[in-house]
């Protein structure tokens, strides 16, 4: 089983992608948490733990990781520190100690931040780590969601490189789509846009070009 390290494990999105890895037959969740109170939940589930907190040193977690998933955010409070550089330094880990894929939870209008009406602070940080990890050397995939909601999944979405329209999509369906992008069949080297549809999301993965 490959060992995947979950920045941003006790978020809402982040919570629900370490439950499907951890009911997987190919992955082991590391659930990266922040502070010491956030441990005993995912002890509880029998999901191993690491602290690492992303506006200090993150080297030490990605120690025997096979592949990372960054589902971070900093709920818009501190975006340089968090959402870009924080996620520039688990990167720079995770090539140090040659992490086979980096799987980012991005946004939709991270391409052009510029064009935002508001975020536009969020989305020039995401852009930034976006573009880092474009040039990182490491094998990626960089997920680019609409408006995240809590309505329940459907295991169906539309993925295009670019949709050319704004929209509204699940976080079970997000964290499907996340977990599913670290298969070694899933693409490589690529980001797209995800909202609701209706392409099962394996189908929706194995057409991205």
């Amino acid at each position: 089983m490959e060992n995947i390290l979950v920045a941003g494990a006790n978020g809402t999105t982040g919570k629900k992608i370490v439950t499907l890895l951890k009911s997987s037959q190919y992955f082991n969740p590391i659930a990266m948490v922040r502070k010491e109170d956030q441990i005993k939940q995912f002890e509880d589930m029998g999901v191993q733990t690491v602290l690492g907190d992303l506006e200090k040193e993150v080297s030490h977690t990605t120690k025997g990781i096979d592949k990372v998933v960054f589902a971070a955010g900093s709920g818009g409070k501190n975006v340089v520190k968090v959402d870009q550089e924080g996620a520039k330094k688990l990167m720079d880990a995770s090539k140090v100690d040659g992490v086979l894929k980096f799987v980012m939870l991005s946004s939709m209008g991270a391409d052009h931040p510029e064009k935002a009406d508001d975020l536009q602070d969020y989305l020039k940080a995401k852009h930034n780590a976006d573009e880092y990890l474009k040039t990182s050397g490491l094998n990626y995939a960089i997920v680019r969601p609409g408006t995240l909601t809590n309505d329940k999944g459907t295991g169906t979405i539309d993925l295009q490189k670019s949709l050319n329209r704004s929209g509204s999509i699940s976080r079970d369906d997000v964290a499907q789509t996340l977990v599913r992008s670290l298969y070694d069949d899933a693409p490589h080297h690529t980001t797209f846009e995800i909202l609701e549809g209706n392409t099962l999301i394996g189908k929706a993965l194995n057409n991205v070009s």
